[in-house]
């Protein structure tokens, strides 16, 4: 899990840390590596809150970045892998 190279894969401009596409990619990492974890810790229901939370959150900026500009959005999904 390394986050300085998803933002370089992910940022819109050189100082970029924060655009929704950024947002969007790391929490996607952090939701992968959240689920691999309760597949062994079954009984982690405070981590799974958190990976709810997590999703939800994604959720919300994919929907933004949606309406706000789609060709974005369909490129965030196709690298990320998120819709099929």
């Amino acid at each position: 899990m390394d986050k300085g190279k998803t933002i370089d894969g992910f940022k819109t401009h050189e100082k970029d840390t924060g655009s929704p596409d950024v947002q969007i990619a790391l929490l996607t990492e952090r939701i992968n590596h959240l689920t691999e974890h309760l597949q062994g810790n079954v009984k982690d229901h405070s981590s799974r809150r958190g990976l709810l939370m997590m999703v939800s959150q994604r959720r919300r900026l994919l929907d933004y970045l949606h309406g706000k500009d789609l060709a974005r959005y369909q490129t965030v999904t196709k690298k990320l892998k998120l819709r099929r």
